[in-house]
């Protein structure tokens, strides 16, 4: 007599941060169920950062139109959506995991038709799922995730993140680094100094004096950043000096993920590219201003956080509602961090002091 296979969904979709995070989890949920068929539900952006993952069979892309992704709105429609929770129900999930935290996660989950459905018992969702589990946020987002396994009955043997690049993607790297001078053996201090929202962000001219810093200790400095950023970055380049390599708009994200593996050195603000470089396995500098970096600080321990907790941190970065802004426009957190402090950690890490 044949066991029908396990049909498992996980619900985990929108940002890049959030993606990568989750590839703890679903290695764990691998090894516990080595033959069941594991779909994902991702963003269609932030999937491009797990390409090549082997602990899912399936990666099935939902897309609504939203203000916090990068969405290109293929579920626009009422129909659209109707149409994509069919396709869930067909395929006959037995058990879903969502670890998403929104109502409307939970009714996807249901709607998906599954029997299971293990998740956070938040925003009054609980009567949706047949395992609540408690949300917490005095820990880390990849704890609070490994927890919904624990509470399910699977053991969690590893917490640690990790990527996956192509021989192709590794070889246009290192095509960039070479077209820019810059040899195999040298030690290189990659920055990222850019945010999503733009007051979080440490101020560029202090990236720009700290590029400056490094760089007197023989060091070769680069700036990372999406097409996105390049507005930005124009108006900075002079400062940081022609002798800092610019790539500022000049690689895709996967190229970025290969690049990143060839540095020796990360140092930038909490975002979605901090987490690569954490799951890429380097040392780093992150700076945190207005959100906490207990929940969403870089999974590693081979990075430095530096946070200026004030009375006001963590804040609901309503700027500047609760706060004054700087003359330079940032909050007092930002402002409080300071190059020499950045710069002391960065040659700690790097075991250079």
């Amino acid at each position: 007599m044949t066991t029908q296979k396990k049909h498992i969904l996980v619900l985990r979709y929108r940002f890049i941060g959030d993606t990568i995070l989750t590839v703890p989890f679903l290695r764990n949920l691998r090894r516990a169920e080595p033959d069941a068929h594991i779909a994902w539900v991702v963003a269609p952006g932030s999937a491009e950062v797990v390409k090549g993952i082997p602990y899912v069979d399936e990666l099935i892309y939902w897309d609504p139109v939203t203000i916090h992704a990068d969405s290109r709105g293929k579920h626009r429609t009422f129909s659209d959506k109707l149409a994509f929770i069919r396709e869930l129900r067909a395929r006959r999930f037995s058990k879903v995991y969502v670890l998403k935290r929104s109502f409307s996660s939970a009714v996807m989950a249901w709607l998906s038709g599954a029997r299971e459905r293990i998740g956070f018992n938040t925003e009054g969702r609980g009567f949706l799922l047949t395992k609540r589990v408690p949300y917490r946020n005095d820990r880390h987002e990849v704890e609070n995730f490994l927890a919904v396994l624990k509470a399910d009955g699977v053991a969690v043997k590893d917490d640690s993140l990790e990527f996956w690049t192509t021989p192709e993607e590794e070889a246009a790297a290192a095509k960039l680094l070479a077209d820019a001078g810059v040899t195999a053996g040298e030690k290189v201090v990659a920055f990222h100094p850019f945010a999503s929202i733009q007051e979080r962000g440490w101020h560029l001219e202090d990236f720009a004096a700290l590029a400056a810093h490094f760089r007197k200790k023989g060091l070769t400095t680069l700036v990372l950043g999406a097409p996105a950023d390049r507005p930005a970055f124009e108006g900075a380049r002079e400062m940081f000096g022609p002798q800092t390599v610019d790539l500022v708009g000049k690689s895709s994200l996967r190229v970025t993920m290969a690049l990143l593996k060839r540095c020796s050195l990360f140092v930038g603000n909490d975002s979605g590219i901090m987490h690569l470089a954490a799951a890429a396995r380097i040392p780093m500098v992150a700076m945190f201003g207005p959100q906490s970096p207990v929940k969403f600080g870089p999974w590693s321990d081979r990075a430095a956080v530096i946070y200026k907790k004030f009375a006001c941190s963590p804040c609901r970065q309503k700027f500047f509602t609760e706060c004054e802004p700087s003359p330079r426009k940032k909050p007092a957190c930002v402002e409080a961090i300071t190059v020499d402090e950045v710069f002391g950690e960065g040659m700690r890490l790097l075991n250079l002091n």
